[in-house]
């Protein structure tokens, strides 16, 4: 500005018919300039316009002149200094949350979807969604679930961590997501045992197939806290980490005939054969004893009645001619 120029230069450049009135109204016009708001709305404080009074005493050193000018203008450029960065670089604004390579967001059926398939990923990714409603990981190479892995979801419904490489599920694993998890499916992994603890308090629908499950009683207790998604109940079968007589046979069918949380290689089942096994015993030999002692009570009685019965006496011989000649 041809005014600002005039003014903020050395004295001995001002024209000749410039007066003492003239110098004036150039000044007052820059306070107005300066006292205006810059593009992002800020009024700078009036500091920057009191040190223009300062600047007739500087007209002997123009670049003494120069450094106070760069001062002044300093502040109006400093808000707009991120733009004329990005500006200056060609580049665009980052987001300000970076997405984990290989996935994206997605709004299905109206929900927040977050989709992480085949991903290559060997861990639980950081910077999922809050808002995530539907968080898919399967198919990745992930063998832990450390304990809260999801609590920074409080809106997640769905979870597929299903074609892993899950040999270990922590008992906190899905701390935080009580009120709100309904389906989970850890199914085609490696598991062969998971902790009842990381169950307790949901009430979720699991998918618990195609795993090499060693079907002991951890196994049953989790069934008792949980619900089988529909037709995945045929898919979980022993695996080589139980029993030898179990390997190979449907885990559904074993509870059903075998109770796998007691005591012994059998289960309580056994414990109980062996207690009904005990009791028909004891009812047995009292049945046996009453026996017993019912024969000698009632041969005791037969003795007693013989010895009470009068002697019979035997018949002479006379006495038999004398009935033989009467006949």
């Amino acid at each position: 500005m041809p005014g600002n120029s005039i003014l903020l230069g050395p004295r001995s450049q001002l024209p000749a018919a410039a007066s003492k009135q003239d110098f004036r109204r150039r000044k007052r016009g820059l306070q107005s300039l300066l006292g205006q708001p810059d593009l992002l709305g800020f009024t700078w404080p009036p500091l920057a316009v009191i040190q223009v009074h300062l600047l007739p005493s500087f007209s002997s050193s123009p670049g003494l002149c120069l450094s106070v000018t760069m001062l002044l203008l300093a502040p109006r450029l400093l808000p707009l200094l991120p733009l004329l960065l990005v500006i200056g670089t060609g580049g665009s604004v980052p987001s300000p949350q970076t997405l984990p390579q290989g996935c994206y967001r997605a709004e299905e059926a109206g929900e927040q979807t977050f989709r992480c398939s085949r991903a290559g990923l060997s861990a639980v990714p950081n910077g999922i969604p809050n808002d995530t409603r539907k968080l898919y990981l399967d198919a990745n190479q992930l063998a832990s679930v450390p304990d809260g892995a999801f609590q920074h979801l409080p809106a997640l419904e769905e979870l597929d961590l299903s074609h892993n490489a899950l040999v270990h599920l922590s008992g906190a694993a899905f701390q935080g997501l009580e009120a709100t998890l309904r389906h989970l499916d850890l199914s085609a992994n490696q598991l062969a045992s998971v902790p009842v603890a990381a169950f307790v308090g949901l009430q979720i629908q699991v998918n618990l197939s195609a795993n090499p499950w060693r079907c002991d009683c951890a196994l049953q207790e989790v069934l008792r806290h949980v619900r089988l998604a529909p037709g995945s109940g045929t898919g979980i079968v022993c695996g080589p980490e139980a029993r030898p007589d179990l390997v190979g046979h449907e885990f559904l069918l074993l509870i059903r005939e075998e109770e796998l949380c007691g005591t012994g290689r059998g289960g309580t089942r056994r414990s109980t054969d062996v207690a009904l096994f005990v009791t028909m015993g004891g009812w047995l030999t009292l049945v046996v004893a009453y026996l017993i002692r019912y024969v000698w009570q009632n041969r005791d009685e037969t003795r007693r009645v013989v010895k009470r019965a009068p002697p019979v006496r035997p018949v002479r011989s006379e006495d038999s001619s004398t009935l033989s000649t009467m006949l």
